[in-house]
């Protein structure tokens, strides 16, 4: 392949040997399949059945008839006839009823592909795409109609996350990802829909909760009273200063503070502090998040030193750097990161690091340099359910953060994610998250209450209580996940050097 400039990629998922590249849209439906009459093992084979009538129904709407072929899995024109030809493959692996990979359509992708190998083992019959049979059918159009058949089908209550990620053969190539401008301008005083929650909270946010099935709820009030498991006692002493006066002698900014972390003096007075490098400004503004969302300044090339002096001077066993989302930058900062690891290790050798990075826009290189660094922990947050996406983390999807974990699992890495709870999502939903981070083997888990940071930012829609916590660690550990810190304050570094141990000795 690679004399015909492509790439040979083997992956864990049921079919032969198949194409993707561009022109084609590739689906990864991502479902608790149900087992046979509702209990027992996932129903493979109705699944994908399931998952070729999707096929079916998109084609038929664009004006297309088409069908199956008895023991060929795919979507097949002329099925019955004397030329019948693929037009979409189907390939499938299920996990703990989970669903992974799923189908690819040929909307326009370049024939001459396909003539290279022998698609999906099969050798006597032909493929072919939309516009080979005549239909002129724009990506978006053929990408919109079938997440509007999916939701059909499986979301029949309007339940779902869409991420759409676009083939990247240029730059501008990745922007169809991005879903918005972060959280929006705010509203004003007297706020809509969620009375005094939403005061200065933008129409945009609200309208995105609406759509994820939150704008019906009652939310808890901006100025109410937090709970008293919320409550946390400030303690501003000896080791709390000087672990301040080191950050600001070597300029340096933690997420602790940009972030508005709670737990801020338990950590700092233990010594220890997340190191949030490239500046303290984001590219990306999410709907739950304090950092800076002003145009960033350019990288600071000593910053990686300063960092692995703070780490020398703290006595750190366990360093955490985390990141601003660069998207500005070519490599998203991925090699800020690898060289923010590296200092670490050249002046402490026996400290074990933690990244805690953005998805990188899924780039391949700039996760390959990250990965490369080869950190002892390796964290990128998931931070919401499935639903509530869109609303939380305009700029970011599902489905991209789970290819994330699973590639650096692939890489070797001990992998670790975290969910921010309290913004809307169901009990259920939060289990069937902690599900799809086991299922892509995901090591670390960390799970907290949202604290809405300013009046600009997304409602509180409830408090979670210490005793649905404790039963989510339970949960979560009984899946196989290693170490779940759960917990009303628990946040994504809380505890950041214990779980890694933890972990490790499991290993």
């Amino acid at each position: 392949m690679a004399d015909f400039g492509g790439e040979m990629v083997e992956v864990d998922r049921g079919g032969d040997v198949t194409y993707h590249g561009p022109g084609q849209l590739v689906g990864y439906p991502i479902l608790t399949v149900p087992g046979k009459r509702g209990g027992g093992m996932a129903d493979t084979v109705a699944y994908v059945d399931g998952v070729e009538q999707l096929i079916i129904d998109v084609l038929a709407e664009l004006g297309l008839e088409s069908g199956r072929i008895a023991g060929s899995t795919g979507v097949w024109i002329d099925p019955d006839g004397p030329r019948p030809r693929k037009i979409a493959a189907i390939g499938v692996k299920l996990s703990r009823s989970r669903s992974m990979h799923g189908f690819a359509l040929n909307v326009a992708p370049d024939m001459e592909w396909f003539s290279r190998i022998v698609p999906c083992g099969i050798a006597d019959k032909g493929i072919t795409s939309l516009a080979a049979e005549g239909v002129d059918a724009a990506m978006n159009e053929v990408v919109d109609l079938v997440a509007a058949k999916a939701a059909e089908r499986w979301a029949p209550r309007g339940h779902f996350d869409r991420a759409d990620v676009a083939w990247r053969s240029s730059d501008s190539d990745l922007s169809p990802f991005s879903r918005g401008e972060g959280p929006g301008s705010p509203i004003g005083r007297d706020g809509i829909g969620y009375g005094d929650a939403a005061d200065g909270t933008s129409v945009r946010l609200l309208g995105r909760l609406a759509e994820a099935g939150v704008g019906s709820a009652d939310p808890v009030r901006l100025k109410a009273r937090k709970p008293e498991w919320m409550k946390v006692r400030l303690d501003h002493g000896t080791v709390f200063r000087e672990t301040r006066s080191t950050l600001r002698d070597l300029d340096l900014a933690t997420v602790c503070e940009e972030a508005g972390c709670p737990n801020i003096s338990e950590c700092w007075n233990d010594g220890t502090a997340t190191f949030m490098i490239l500046g303290e400004r984001c590219t990306r503004a999410c709907g739950f998040c304090l950092v800076d969302t002003r145009k960033p300044k350019m990288p600071d090339a000593f910053e990686p030193s300063r960092v692995a002096e703070a780490v020398a001077r703290m006595e750190l066993k366990h360093a955490v750097v985390t990141m601003v989302s660069r998207d500005d930058l070519v490599d998203g900062g991925a090699q800020a990161v690898a060289d923010t690891v590296q200092a670490i290790r050249r002046d402490s050798p026996g400290v074990s690091v933690e990244t805690l990075i953005s998805d990188l826009k899924g780039d391949e290189s700039a996760l390959d340099i990250v990965f490369g660094s080869k950190p002892d922990v390796l964290n990128h947050n998931i931070e919401t359910v499935a639903r509530l996406q869109r609303a939380v983390r305009p700029s970011a999807g599902y489905a991209r953060s789970l290819s994330v974990l699973a590639r650096a699992k692939t890489a070797g890495l001990v992998t670790k994610s975290s969910l921010i709870v309290g913004m809307g999502e169901s009990y259920d939903e939060v289990v069937q998250t902690l599900s799809d981070l086991r299922s892509v083997g995901v090591d670390i888990v960390t799970i907290g209450q949202y604290l809405r940071p300013t009046s600009h930012h997304l409602p509180v829609a409830r408090w979670w209580t210490p005793e649905v916590f404790d039963e989510w660690k339970r949960v979560g550990e009984e899946m196989g996940i290693g170490h779940v810190e759960a917990s009303p304050l628990a946040r994504s570094s809380y505890h950041a050097g214990r779980a890694a141990r933890e972990v490790s000795k499991g290993c």
